[in-house]
């Protein structure tokens, strides 16, 4: 009898499994609730945009209608996007956003970061299946209207909704704990016409997520997780993924033309096309153990590289050169540890953080590139600067430090004088990136809560841009992301462009 029993059950989920109806990154989409009038979703792999439709009488009381797009998922998550309805809408209260719901009843309990028709966003929740939704208990009213972004994320039984206008930090707007959810959720986006007679449209764009690992993850001593290639349009923030690993990579720089990106991966460089396909390895002969830390020139024709020497000091980080179609690398600094973060516009010279005689400062060192003597331009005790990196014009080198007692973006001129901090504000801030056209700064921002000293893989993180002339950043990204994201020059030619490596999560040998 059991054996009949398997037989059947194996029938039954193949069948399941076969009514799925995929989009992008979710496995299933269909109406909950039965709704009047049928709703859809269509993904274009091209722009990664979903196009949500759907109908429904509400989410609320005791039981929903809506479209679901979903994925089953499991622990702890995040989830983010930009939200955008499509045309003038019937109802005000027509509703998308994100939703984890404990099942496919349309009964079921459910959390939901909510943007209206008209503006309004909020935050609800039903604690129980079969439990009527009530007002106010069951949700929490946004301070502001017309949020793009909207995040959830699961901690354990906690839930956090999140949101964003463009250009500003997510704020929380509440948090509810589910008790009597299970596990096992579908997590995913929906619409709601909130008239039933009605079918609303929205657009749905810069669809992320993620699953964090412990804080007490270190990628050093349990593994990268699987990360995932991006690149940004700057000027509207859209972002596309065009390549994914389930070993980690990190530190892409555009290749001369901006057809093809580099990466380091399990310390080799790999180069693959803006489209994504098949990385192809780079020849860097001997160098084997390459770190984040690698660019290229500005005319294009040598690549910078930092590979670890065994027995050395500090890891024995060294710099190298060599030619951009690959081939053997020519060292450049011969004591260590040395990190590689910029090149001088005539390709002369480079500029790096480092170590030396014994100090557990670092600071910022400038050389030839046919090596000789270095140069120091800062000189620090109990403070930390990084990434310098050189201004097209060559008039200004821009770095991280932490002289203000909160890591900032600074700038000073080529011999080290002239120190001027630029970033002011609660955020940790690394690795400035200024745009081949001079006129736009691009950088990464740590929450307050981490060391000032540290820039760590795997947290909530925000990639932000503002004018080299002055002016306050805006945020272009949210990600869960950090050390390896943007650590080297990653602008592409025409200013236009910018590639970063943001993670998704860890995975088991057997997935």
């Amino acid at each position: 009898m059991k054996y009949i029993l398997f037989f059947l059950l194996n029938c039954t989920i193949s069948f399941v499994a076969a009514q799925f109806k995929p989009a992008g990154i979710f496995e299933h989409h269909q109406d909950v609730g039965k709704p009047k009038k049928a709703g859809s979703i269509l993904y274009d792999e091209n722009t990664q945009f979903y196009s949500i439709k759907g109908a429904g009488y509400n989410i609320w009381f005791g039981r929903d209608e809506f479209q679901y797009a979903f994925k089953r998922m499991k622990g702890d998550f995040i989830l983010t996007a930009n939200f955008e309805f499509v045309g003038t809408g019937v109802d005000p209260h027509r509703k998308i956003g994100w939703m984890v719901r404990g099942s496919l009843d349309e009964d079921a309990a459910h959390y939901s970061a909510v943007l209206h028709g008209d503006g309004l966003t909020v935050l609800q929740w039903r604690l129980l299946k079969g439990a009527d939704m009530r007002d106010p208990e069951d949700e929490i009213f946004a301070p502001k209207k017309n949020y793009q972004i909207l995040q959830i994320e699961r901690i354990g039984k906690k839930l956090i909704m999140r949101a964003a206008h463009p250009g500003e930090p997510l704020q929380q707007i509440g948090t509810t704990i589910m008790d009597h959810m299970k596990d096992e959720v579908l997590a995913g986006l929906f619409i709601c016409s909130h008239n039933e007679d009605a079918i609303e449209e929205a657009r749905v764009w810069n669809v992320r997520i993620d699953k964090p690992v412990p804080e007490s993850y270190n990628v050093y001593r349990d593994g990268f997780i699987g990360s995932r290639l991006e690149i940004m349009r700057v000027a509207d923030g859209t972002r596309k993924v065009i390549h994914e690993d389930k070993n980690g990579f990190e530190a892409p720089n555009f290749l001369p033309g901006g057809k093809h990106l580099l990466f380091n991966q399990c310390g080799s460089l790999y180069k693959i096309s803006v489209d994504g396909g098949v990385p192809e390895k780079l020849n860097t002969g001997f160098a084997n153990r390459i770190n984040n830390d690698h660019g290229i020139s500005f005319d294009g024709k040598m690549i910078a590289i930092s590979h670890h020497r065994d027995g050395l000091p500090g890891g024995g980080s060294t710099i190298y050169v060599l030619p951009i179609e690959g081939g053997t690398p020519k060292m450049v600094t011969e004591k260590t540890p040395s990190y590689w973060h910029g090149w001088s516009p005539n390709g002369k010279e480079i500029v790096y953080v480092a170590q030396r005689e014994g100090s557990l400062a670092y600071d910022i060192y400038r050389t030839a590139v046919t090596g000789g003597q270095e140069i120091q331009l800062t000189r620090n005790q109990d403070t930390h600067v990084d990434g310098p990196e050189y201004a097209p014009d060559g008039k200004s080198i821009y770095y991280n430090g932490n002289q203000s007692g909160t890591m900032q973006i600074w700038r000073m001129k080529p011999d080290g004088s002239g120190k001027e901090q630029l970033t002011f504000d609660e955020y940790n801030n690394w690795f400035p990136h200024v745009s081949p056209d001079g006129k736009w700064i691009v950088f990464i921002s740590f929450p307050p809560d981490i060391d000032v000293n540290d820039h760590p893989a795997n947290k909530r993180v925000m990639l932000r841009l503002m004018p080299v002339s002055g002016g306050a950043p805006k945020v272009i990204a949210y990600l869960y992301g950090g050390q390896g994201t943007i650590n080297v020059p990653s602008w592409s030619p025409d200013s236009q462009f910018i590639s970063f490596v943001s993670y998704a999560e860890k995975f088991t040998e057997q997935e």
